[in-house]
């Protein structure tokens, strides 16, 4: 899976599992407090029940002619009558239980009006520990329930997401396969061009200053560089790295060499600072294209007759123009595939993607600093 398509991809799921969890958590809440509810006003029809035999026990104590009453005992409640003014009379509650204050949570409770005054006795009130048993049941089952939903909406927000990026990976995959026909056609010409540029080089068959050669050569260098960055774009993948020790500074300096035509063609003034013997473990087609890309592109947008700076340090490498520099806003998209901020320079808009994708698989540390209008000055540093 493409890293664009997996983005796009974790994004639908993301928006699509919270959104159907939530909505799927709050009916499953609405669900359980009904069935909670529910199970308790079974339980208090229980109590209604017994608050109902304890009050045909007390009619029947009011009859009796006994000398010694006994308040009705139960194995199920415990209760307790009250007067009109709700003053405890007697019972099996404790007496500090009155009709006001009986709302606890772990009890049950259940008042029901005496009339007539039985025994002077206007209400009674019942009591009963709550069954936490079928509440638990229930709270088990509901968070079960949520569990298996989670998974199976996950596995469908899988799906439906992989067919929402089923036209994207399609479209990827045909600009794909059109940069591997492109770079396949254009590699037989660039060799032929560049062959034929050393053999006039090495038999001296031109003038040493022949504007037409530097222009021929420059288009040839830039071809070459564009071929090497689809190709690579195209194979990164399936790339094989040879990672070895490799001299940096000797690196640059051959690079700036290749492309003293291009600095040239444009007056660029270059400064260099670059130390000696600073050696990275690194591939050396990847230290080529990081170095190429940061210095094409400051020529490239560079002004004509500016400064070119590049140094080498042996904790970083940074490459800086005087050229018209990039917004604040497009600071953060700008190393995105095929983003471009000045569309009259041309390009693919590859360079600094191709940069960032080794700057990734090294670990290396990757900033711009930018001024519009002032220039651009891009470092990669590998000591932290």
């Amino acid at each position: 899976m493409l890293p664009s398509e997996k983005r796009s991809l974790v994004r639908f799921l993301a928006i699509y599992l919270l959104s159907t969890l939530l909505l799927f958590a709050l009916a499953s809440w609405i669900f359980y407090t009904a069935s909670k509810h529910d199970i308790i006003a079974r339980q208090k029809e229980s109590l209604a029940y017994e608050a109902d035999r304890i009050v045909s026990q007390i009619r029947a104590l009011h009859r009796s002619t006994a000398d010694t009453l006994f308040y009705p005992q139960s194995s199920i409640v415990k209760s307790a009558i009250y007067d009109l003014d709700g003053n405890y009379i007697f019972g099996t509650l404790p007496q500090e239980q009155t009709l006001k204050n009986s709302r606890k949570n772990l009890m049950i409770y259940y008042t029901t009006a005496i009339e007539p005054y039985y025994l002077g006795a206007a209400y009674l009130l019942v009591a009963a520990p709550v069954q936490t048993a079928p509440i638990a049941t229930l709270k088990t089952y509901t968070w079960w329930f949520m569990a298996a939903a989670a998974a199976v909406f996950s596995v469908l927000g899988y799906v439906l997401g992989r067919l929402f990026t089923a036209p994207m990976r399609n479209s990827i995959e045909t600009m794909n396969r059109f940069i591997q026909d492109t770079t396949h056609e254009l590699n037989t010409p660039i060799s032929t061009i560049l062959t034929n540029i050393e053999m006039i080089e090495t038999f001296g068959k031109h003038h040493e200053n022949s504007a037409e050669l530097q222009r021929i050569a420059i288009a040839s260098e830039t071809l070459s560089r564009i071929y090497d960055d689809l190709t690579y774009l195209n194979l990164n993948h399936r790339y094989h790295r040879h990672i070895l020790p490799l001299d940096i500074s000797k690196l640059v300096q051959e690079r700036l060499i290749y492309f003293e035509a291009m600095i040239h063609a444009k007056g660029l003034n270059v400064t260099t600072h670059i130390a000696s013997h600073v050696i990275l473990e690194m591939d050396k087609n990847d230290a080529i294209r990081l170095i190429d890309n940061l210095i094409s592109n400051a020529i490239k947008y560079n002004r004509p007759q500016g400064v070119l700076r590049i140094v080498l340090h042996k904790e970083y490498f940074s490459v800086s123009d005087t050229g018209s520099g990039i917004a604040k806003k497009d600071i953060h998209t700008v190393m995105q595939r095929f983003k471009r901020i000045e569309n009259r320079e041309g390009g693919f808009g590859i360079g600094l993607d191709i940069v960032l994708q080794v700057v990734h698989h090294y670990n290396f540390d990757f900033s711009i600093q930018s001024q519009e209008y002032h220039g651009t000055e891009v470092s990669i540093r590998w000591q932290k």
